[in-house]
């Protein structure tokens, strides 16, 4: 379980990386819960796969940015339902600045799919760069 839990969170976040959202949207459960930490436009949980669409991936792919985050994992840590990714992500916003970010997104998963999420990133490079 754990190698294919890896293995899916692997997958999801390279397909990102190329600006493809489909295996993300596939991998969700329909009662999801997502959370992004700190107290920017884009934090707070979000429940159920069509609300983290509607208050999290729209809301992410309107802000003006020049290309995909593309996500550089450092390590997997896996436990039972949970993988922990590590990542460095690489983003510029249109207006030019850098918005490389580090993450630590921590990934419940479940029958192969993804029940709960929670992304503890630099909130303040996101609200600088990206305005959210």
């Amino acid at each position: 379980m754990e190698t294919a839990n890896t293995q899916l969170l692997r997958q999801v976040y390279a397909e990102i990386s190329k600006g493809n959202v489909q295996p993300l949207l596939d991998s969700l459960a329909d009662d999801v819960e997502w959370t992004i930490i700190g107290s920017t436009a884009l934090s707070g949980t979000s429940r159920g796969k069509q609300e983290v669409i509607d208050n999290l991936l729209k809301p992410i792919r309107a802000r003006p940015a020049d290309g995909p985050i593309v996500f550089q994992p450092e390590r997997f840590i896996a436990e039972g339902e949970y993988v922990v990714m590590q990542a460095q992500g690489r983003a510029t916003a249109l207006s030019g600045k850098p918005c490389n970010n580090t993450y630590c997104i921590v990934c419940r998963i479940v029958d192969g799919k993804v029940k709960e999420m929670v992304d503890y990133i630099d909130t303040e490079l996101i609200t600088s760069a990206l305005g959210a």
